[in-house]
């Protein structure tokens, strides 16, 4: 979730007021010296104008359907048999395998690419704006698919075409939050963040879908088929983002003022002079002019900035890290070799079964995101994750084999086996109605704007190299210490809890610019979810 400079052109915005000799403010300076005070907000939105507007929202959301895709069907990939003949080795019996490291590296590797593509190629978000940061990064996606689908029985030419195509996922999940934190009004911008999310757990049903109906061909249909489709999405994607509006922060922040007008009255479905359209100038404006009394964003001021900029940059650094340390994409990138080894005569089938319940299981998130607010969301995500965790370990290690940690039918209890697919059912049903879409809703509410690529872009680097070591490590992790495994991700989420509890601020129902005033403020995080802005103390008095 970044991108990177916001540099002059951010905080150059148009502006009345002078910066101050000094760069950084006191926490409490922001709201004692400036004199900007955010205008009221004309709230004369329709339904049909938010129905509009989560369509504009949808489109830019779709983005995480390409991540998702991707991870569904590598899972199946790496236990098809032709896969394994054409990038695999021979063993003593005579059978193809593929080895935990080489394993481990084309699946992880596509963290790696993401990481990157997150921390400098989502730039171009910044430069060029947010619709055409998605467009390049199609365009470099698909010259990922092409590389891996050319593959012909060299294994390094697919792990580069799954960098390559990393970098152009790890763009868009910088970008797309983004975009949608941004046009989004607050009233909806939860539920509409939360749909970036919803399109991940799509395309991994539908990735899932895909390997098992193509699992039948016995040469390379059986994986280049769910790659070929790839292609189609790209295109959709692409189709979306040209009849797409363009952000109007980020067109103020290039002192676009009248293109910001046309998108602002184009996703509101109002004429150009409406009201509506003059308060949200006045509102982005004001955290603007705000912004750039601070003065110009560098990489320093995610260490020393106001208000409490380094200490917003580390929740976010730790809240991205510990949806990996979740152990979610434990169950979804080996999905396949897992319900193998727990006695599953078709773990295909199992893995669209995860599949489905992760992707209906968002719906409750998009509920919840908005109804309990963010940290309750996350908190009852953890506890809940911590006790199916542990049970899953338990288990696995103590109750499934027979004799020793042989997976053959004969030495699988097949009760525990079901019962443990049951646990993992439930623990996906958890992660996906908290920490999937509540994650990258709290990361692109967090930050201010002239510094929020830059920070989203450290806790999205974080997140995927995180991934990255969780995917690469797991297939040896496993073979050392078995279902064991699932006890170090339940310690984790036992760890976030309490830091949830004392870290993570309510940014539930606040404009982004609240966001600052409420940090600003000083109030303890758990004292957050009741902050009242100073705007709507006023309108009370």
């Amino acid at each position: 979730m970044s991108q990177t400079n916001l540099e002059q052109t951010h905080s150059g915005a148009p502006t009345n007021i002078t910066n101050p000799n000094d760069n950084i403010l006191l926490d409490k300076e922001i709201d004692k010296d400036v004199t900007i005070d955010p205008p009221k907000e004309v709230n004369t939105r329709s339904g049909k104008e938010y129905i509009a507007m989560s369509i504009f929202c949808f489109l830019v959301a779709f983005g995480g359907f390409v991540f998702g895709f991707d991870t569904g069907t590598i899972s199946g990939f790496v236990a098809m048999d032709d896969f394994k003949e054409r990038f695999g080795q021979l063993n003593g019996s005579g059978e193809y395998y593929l080895s935990n490291s080489r394993t481990g590296l084309m699946v992880s590797i596509f963290n790696v690419g993401c990481c990157i593509g997150g921390i400098f190629i989502g730039r171009i978000g910044d430069m060029w704006g947010r619709r055409i940061g998605i467009m390049v990064a199609m365009a470099i996606y698909v010259v990922g698919i092409a590389i891996q689908i050319s593959s012909d029985d060299k294994w390094y030419q697919f792990f580069i075409g799954r960098m390559v195509t990393g970098l152009a996922v790890g763009t868009v999940s910088v970008v797309a939050p983004v975009f949608i934190s941004e046009v989004a009004p607050k009233q909806v911008r939860g539920t509409l963040v939360c749909c970036y999310q919803l399109c991940i757990t799509l395309g991994i049903f539908i990735g899932y879908c895909c390997t098992y109906g193509t699992k039948t061909y016995d040469d390379a249909k059986c994986w280049r088929i769910p790659l070929g489709l790839c292609f189609v999405w790209a295109a959709l994607l692409v189709a979306g983002m040209v009849n797409m509006p363009e952000s109007p922060r980020f067109l103020m922040s290039k002192q676009r003022v009248d293109d910001a007008r046309r998108s602002i009255a184009r996703s509101n479905k109002v004429d150009i002079n409406d009201d509506v359209v003059e308060a949200e100038i006045r509102t982005i404006q004001a955290g603007l002019d705000k912004e750039a009394l601070a003065g110009n964003a560098d990489w320093m001021e995610l260490i020393n900035g106001k208000p409490k900029i380094l200490r917003r940059v580390l929740v976010g650094v730790m809240t991205a890290i510990l949806q990996q340390l979740s152990g979610i994409n434990y169950f979804f990138y080996y999905g396949t070799t897992i319900f193998k080894a727990v006695g599953m005569d078709d773990s295909f089938k199992t893995s669209i079964i995860l599949g489905a319940v992760n992707f209906v299981s968002t719906f409750a998130n998009i509920w919840a995101i908005e109804s309990l607010g963010r940290r309750k969301t996350l908190l009852i995500g953890s506890v809940c994750m911590t006790i199916c965790l542990i049970i899953y370990s338990a288990l696995g290690s103590a109750h499934l084999y027979i004799d020793g940690f042989d997976n053959t039918p004969e030495n699988t209890r097949k009760p525990t086996g079901n019962a443990m697919i049951f646990i993992t059912c439930l623990n996906i049903f958890f992660f996906a109605s908290t920490w999937a879409g509540g994650v990258y809703c709290i990361l692109s509410e967090t930050y201010p704007l002239r510094i929020r690529s830059k920070a989203m872009s450290v806790a999205t680097g974080a997140n995927w190299m995180f991934g990255f070591l969780i995917a690469f490590f797991t297939p040896f992790i496993t073979s050392a210490i078995h279902f064991n495994y699932g006890f170090v991700f339940a310690g984790s989420m036992l760890f976030s809890v309490f830091f949830i509890y004392f870290f993570l601020c309510e940014t539930k129902g606040l404009s982004l610019e609240e966001v600052d005033e409420m940090y600003a403020s000083g109030l303890k995080a758990w004292k957050t979810s009741d902050f009242v802005p100073q705007a709507e103390k006023n309108e009370e008095v």
